[in-house]
């Protein structure tokens, strides 16, 4: 069995594979097992809410790569209530709208 100071891409310490880590690593983005989905999906989704981007490894390849949805702009509405004031004015009505709509239900 090697020593655990092999300098190889892998070092046995009683009777355990130890892989080390490769020196490039980019630490912008996370990684996450097959098995980490399946039984630790909480983990992974509260990384893509805080906008992570995870790559989905099997047998330590990437196979995958999980983006969080960009949030959309939402559409800018109409300004209603500027074309009510163009087309109405500032003028009020005599009657109220609940008034009226009391007035129909009370009629039946």
């Amino acid at each position: 069995m090697p020593s655990a100071s092999s300098a190889g891409p892998a070092s046995f310490v009683a009777g355990i594979l130890f892989y080390q880590e490769c020196d490039s690593k980019m630490y912008h983005m996370k990684t996450a097992s097959l098995r980490d989905l399946r039984y630790s999906f909480k983990k992974v989704e509260l990384l893509l809410r805080q906008g992570e981007e995870v790559q989905i490894t099997k047998r330590r390849h990437v196979i995958a790569r999980l983006v969080p949805e960009q949030s959309p702009v939402p559409p800018e509405l109409p300004d209603f209530m500027g074309r009510m004031r163009a087309i109405y004015g500032i003028k009020k009505l005599k009657v109220s709208g609940a008034d009226l709509v009391s007035k129909d239900r009370s009629r039946y």
